[in-house]
């Protein structure tokens, strides 16, 4: 439920076009730069001189820190430069990329090209790349356990020989779920949706993550995608419960007010309840991913 939000990359750069006769105004001394090439961003080290220090393919390897022309680093792709507020001089990160010249123990996970210029603007070596993919894949799994311990306990408690799918047999395991904070099935839809959205949050707090090395802008922008994030997953959860009770031809809270609101929910996507129920545990998902982001851009925007 949160692989969409892939669509929605991070932007925290100014685009430099590559332009092979105007170099002389991309090239800064120590910037870190990089590529989009669609499923993944390329980076390495500015030299300032029409070189860039980066890993790349050569000699069979798989990859191997090297220091190659603009125009190879390029492939006639936007060069766009990470912007930092707190970073080490040029001269210094010019020497860090240098005394790794050779170097070639290239690893996506560990060891790749943004870990490396990272490293040589700050002397940390993460990749940003890296840690969103894995908040991606930690929200996911958390908001699939969820659904997953919640269909558990709601099947154990559907009466013997009332299929789970059915209306008796979903209403059954809404209440069950429900009756675990107090309530009752309505309550049950609540819970649904709260707890994918908390994974959703957890997860978003890690794509958005405070960074002492990023700009003012960059790092209040980030703060206010945070707290929009959450925003997002309480509103998006009390959204769904209000859509349940009204939504359906029988109005209200009632059991059968319930049974109908699900049934019309799932209608929406050609299903029945059951679709109405997957469909009330996504939306706070994508309601606290969607606000998070879509405040973040609407910040950036704003100070540009």
């Amino acid at each position: 439920m949160l692989i969409f939000v892939l669509s929605l990359p991070l932007s925290f750069c100014q685009e430099r076009y590559w332009d092979k006769q105007h170099w002389d105004l991309l090239m800064a001394k120590g910037n870190h730069i990089y590529i989009d090439c669609s499923a993944f961003t390329h980076h390495g080290i500015d030299c300032g001189d029409g070189t860039v220090i980066h890993y790349t393919k050569r000699e069979g390897h798989k990859g191997i820190i090297a220091c190659t022309s603009w125009a190879a680093f390029a492939s006639e792709r936007n060069v766009k430069v990470v912007e930092y507020g707190n970073c080490d001089s040029p001269d210094v990160v010019i020497q860090r990329a240098k005394s790794r010249l050779g170097e070639n123990a290239y690893n996506l996970f560990g060891n790749n090209c943004e870990h490396f210029a990272r490293w040589c603007k700050t002397g940390i070596h993460m990749s940003e790349q890296v840690d969103r993919a894995e908040a991606y894949a930690g929200g996911a799994a958390g908001s699939t356990g969820t659904a997953t311990a919640i269909a558990a306990a709601g099947a154990a408690a559907v009466p013997v020989g009332v299929a789970v799918t059915s209306g008796a047999g979903i209403m059954s395991g809404l209440a069950t779920v429900g009756a675990a904070v107090g309530g009752g099935a309505l309550a049950g839809i609540g819970v649904i949706g709260a707890a994918p959205a908390v994974a959703a949050k957890m997860a978003m707090d890690q794509v958005l993550k405070d960074d002492e090395y990023l700009t003012d802008e960059e790092r209040q922008a980030r703060e206010m995608g945070r707290n929009a994030t959450t925003i997002g997953a309480v509103a998006g959860t009390a959204g769904v419960v209000g859509t349940v009770a009204a939504a359906g031809s029988v109005a209200g809270v009632s059991a059968a007010g319930i049974t109908s609101g699900l049934a019309a929910i799932g209608g929406v996507v050609g299903g029945g309840m059951a679709a109405g129920v997957v469909i009330a545990a996504a939306a706070p998902v994508a309601a606290a991913a969607g606000l998070g982001l879509g405040v973040y851009h609407l910040c950036k925007w704003l100070s540009e």
